[in-house]
């Protein structure tokens, strides 16, 4: 089994309200393909992952945002749900830690809702991206272009949909964390 991103550190930002499939497939894609993984939060415990709004499982938080280097990590992943990149936008920490992943061009992959964080750390002006729908005018009012498509690469940042879009995204995820620096 090939084993592309072996030796790569790949952290998951999510919080309360994570959509567990977005969480759960990609670290698993990150894992199988060698990367060793972290769930940085917000706060510290477990979160409570979701499946369209419906609480499913919890999961052990690895590290806060607080104590994260974002020079630790070849990269970055922030999964959807509503409520996970809603909490998230709000608390400067993990603004900054988003921020600093496009300061260094490593390579960031968000679905669904995930790309409000892109917004709030202001990197997503020039850029084209896709998200759940409800997405594009705020997407638009950051200076993105917004596409409807499965899953879209942007110098190193993927976006897609939501959790249908996970095959293609999981993918293209692995691919770019593999390529690195953008």
């Amino acid at each position: 089994m090939p084993t592309p991103l072996k030796g790569k550190r790949v952290a998951f930002l999510a919080t309360d309200g994570v959509e567990e499939s977005e969480y759960t497939e990609p670290r698993h894609a990150a894992e199988k393909a060698g990367a060793q993984v972290e769930l940085i939060s917000i706060k510290s415990g477990s979160i409570q992952a979701v499946k369209h709004g419906e609480k499913t499982g919890q999961y052990q938080v690895e590290r806060l945002v607080t104590e994260a280097n974002p020079d630790d990590y070849d990269a970055l992943v922030l999964p959807g749900g509503v409520a996970n990149p809603d909490k998230l936008r709000m608390n400067d920490d993990a603004v900054r830690f988003v921020k600093a992943f496009f300061d260094t061009h490593k390579p960031v992959a968000s679905i669904c809702h995930g790309p409000w964080l892109l917004v709030e750390a202001d990197v997503a002006r020039g850029r084209t991206v896709t998200s759940w729908p409800s997405l594009r005018t705020d997407l638009h009012n950051a200076g993105a272009t917004w596409v409807d498509e499965p899953v879209h690469v942007d110098q190193g940042l993927v976006t897609s949909r939501k959790p249908a879009d996970l095959p293609q995204f999981c993918a293209k995820m692995i691919e770019e964390i593999a390529e690195g620096k953008h």
